[in-house]
C-alpha cells in the first residue's frame, strides 16, 4: 500500500511538472498575444477618441473570426498530440498540413466577410462615421488573417510535441515588432505614407505574416523538429485526415462563436440599462479577459498532455493529466478571484479617474461588478479547462450542446430574468453569466470522468494493473452516448 501511494504521488509529481513545461511558455505566448491588441488599441487612442472607436468596431470584427475559425481548426492540435503520444511522427505532419488548408480554405470566405464588414455594422445599428473607421481598418488587417490563424495552429502543435517555447520566444518578437511598425506606418515615417488607422492595420498583418513565416521556418529547419519532417506531406491530400480534423472542429467553431455572441449580447443588454451600468461591465469584463490568458494556456496544455496520454493508451495518465489541468485552473482561478474581491476599488482605478465625481456612479456599479467576475473567472475558467480536456479526447460535439444550452439557456435566460424581470439590473445578467459557465464546468468535468471512468471499467485487470488499453475512442463515446 505504501509503494503503491508513493508511486501515486510520484505519478502526479511527474504529471504536473510536464504541464508545468508546458504551461509557462503557452502563458507568455497569450499574454503576448493579448499585448498586442492592448499595443494596439493604446496606439488607436492617439489618433483620436473616434478612431479609436471605430478601430475598435473592427478589431472586433477581426478577432471574433479569428477565434471562430481557430475553432474548426483546434482537432490539429488535439490530434497531433495523439500521433506523438503513439510515435505515429509521420501522421504529426499529416496533420499539421491538413490544418493549414483547411485555414487556408475558410480563411477565403471569411476573409469577404470582414472585408464587408461595413454592412453588418451599419445593421447592428452603429454609426456610420465610425463604421468607416472600421472598415479603414479592417480591411488593411484582413489580410494577415490567414497568418493569424496558422500561428496558431503551430503553437499547437509545438506544444503537442512538447516544444511550445518557440512559438512564445516568437509571439514576444511579434510583440515587440508591433511598436515600431504601429509608429511607422500611422505617421509616415522613414519615407513611408501617413495612413493612420489603416497604418495599425497593415503592421498587425506584417507582424502575423512574419511571425508565420519564422513558425514555419523553424518546423521546417530547427533540429527539434527534424525527427516530424514537417510539411513533407504538404501537397499530398488525405481527404479522411481533412475531413477528420472537420469533424472535430466545427463544433468547437460553433462552441467559440456563440460564446462570443453571448458576451456581445451582454454587453447589449447592459448599455440597455445605461452608460454608468456599460462602462462598468466593460471594465470587469476587460480584467477577467486578462487574467483570462492562464487559464487559456493551462487549457492548451491540458489538451496536448490528454492527447499524449491518449495515444500512449495510458488511461490513468489521462485521468491525471485532466485532473493536473483542472486542479491547477482551479487554484489559479480562485487566486485571480480573490484579487477581485478584496481589491475591487484598485482595478477599477486603472481604468477610471476615481477622484472625479463624474465618475461616481460607474465606479460603485463597476466595484460590485467585479466582485461578481470573481466566481466568474472560477466557473468559466474551470469549464474552459474542462472543454480542453474533452478536445484532448476528440469529444466536441456533445460538449458544445451542454455549452450552448447551459450558455444561451440559463445564462442568456436566468440574467434576462433576474436582470430585467426581476429588475436586478446589470447584478442580474452578470449571475446570469456566472450561472451558465458553472453548470456547464460541473457537467462537462463528470463527462470528463465518465468517459474514461468507463473506459477502464471495460478493460481486464491485466490493462487496468498496466494502465493500457487498445479500444478505439469511439467505442468510448458510443458506450456513453
Amino acid at each position: 500500500m505504501q509503494i503503491a501511494s508513493t508511486q501515486f504521488k510520484s505519478e502526479l509529481l511527474s504529471e504536473a511538472l510536464k504541464s508545468l513545461r508546458l504551461i509557462v511558455p503557452l502563458v507568455i505566448t497569450q499574454i503576448s498575444d493579448t499585448a498586442i491588441n492592448a499595443i494596439d488599441v493604446v496606439m488607436m487612442g492617439l489618433l483620436g477618441a473616434q478612431s479609436l472607436a471605430g478601430g475598435a468596431l473592427g478589431a472586433i470584427a477581426f478577432s471574433t473570426s479569428v477565434y471562430v475559425v481557430y475553432g474548426i481548426c483546434s482537432g490539429v492540435g488535439a490530434m497531433a498530440a495523439k500521433a506523438f503520444g503513439a510515435s505515429k511522427t509521420d501522421q504529426i505532419d499529416r496533420v499539421t498540413c491538413h490544418g493549414l488548408w483547411l485555414a487556408g480554405a475558410i480563411s477565403i470566405p471569411v476573409m469577404l466577410l470582414i472585408w464587408h464588414c461595413d454592412s453588418l455594422l451599419l445593421l447592428s445599428g452603429q454609426e456610420r462615421s465610425n463604421v468607416l473607421l472600421a472598415q479603414t481598418y479592417s480591411r488593411a488587417l484582413v489580410w494577415g488573417f490567414p497568418a493569424a490563424i496558422g500561428v496558431l495552429i503551430l503553437k499547437d502543435v509545438a506544444s503537442a510535441v512538447n516544444h511550445p517555447r518557440f512559438i512564445a520566444a516568437i509571439t514576444i518578437f511579434g510583440m515587440f515588432l508591433n511598436i515600431p511598425l504601429n509608429y511607422v506606418m500611422m505617421f509616415g515615417k522613414f519615407g513611408f505614407p501617413h495612413l493612420g488607422l489603416a497604418g495599425i492595420g497593415w503592421a498587425s498583418s506584417i507582424v502575423f505574416w512574419v511571425n508565420f513565416s519564422i513558425a514555419f521556418a523553424l518546423f521546417s529547419f530547427h533540429p527539434n523538429f527534424k525527427d516530424y519532417k514537417f510539411f513533407d506531406h504538404l501537397y499530398q491530400f488525405d481527404k479522411s485526415i481533412f475531413v477528420t480534423i472537420f469533424q472535430t472542429g466545427w463544433s468547437m467553431g460553433i462552441h467559440f462563436g456563440a460564446e462570443i455572441a453571448l458576451l456581445n449580447v451582454t454587453v447589449w443588454l447592459m448599455g440597455y440599462l445605461g452608460t454608468e451600468v456599460l462602462t462598468a461591465h466593460q471594465i470587469a469584463i476587460q480584467t477577467v479577459e486578462i487574467f483570462m490568458a492562464i487559464p487559456a494556456a493551462i487549457t492548451s496544455a491540458t489538451t496536448a498532455r490528454v492527447g499524449q496520454r491518449l495515444g500512449e493508451k495510458d488511461l490513468f495518465g489521462v485521468k491525471r493529466a485532466a485532473s493536473i489541468g483542472i486542479t491547477f485552473g482551479a487554484v489559479f482561478s480562485f487566486v485571480v478571484a480573490l484579487i477581485c474581491w478584496l481589491f475591487p476599488d484598485h482595478l477599477v482605478a486603472i481604468y477610471l479617474d476615481i477622484n472625479n465625481v463624474d465618475n461616481t456612479e460607474a465606479i460603485k456599479i463597476a466595484i460590485s461588478f467585479l466582485k461578481l467576475a470573481a466566481l466568474y473567472q472560477i466557473a468559466y475558467g474551470i469549464q474552459m479547462i474542462a472543454v480542453g480536456a474533452l478536445l484532448g479526447l476528440q469529444d466536441t460535439r456533445i460538449p458544445m450542446l451542454i455549452n450552448l444550452l447551459t450558455f444561451w439557456g440559463i445564462g442568456l435566460g436566468g440574467g434576462y430574468f433576474m436582470g430585467l424581470n426581476l429588475v436586478w439590473g446589470g447584478i442580474g445578467l452578470w449571475w446570469g453569466l456566472i450561472l451558465g459557465p458553472a453548470i456547464s464546468a460541473v457537467i462537462l468535468v463528470w463527462r470528463f470522468y465518465s468517459v474514461i471512468s468507463q473506459k477502464l471499467a471495460n478493460c481486464s485487470n491485466e490493462d487496468r494493473d498496466h494502465v493500457i488499453s487498445s479500444q478505439p475512442l469511439d467505442d468510448i463515446q458510443a458506450s456513453i452516448s
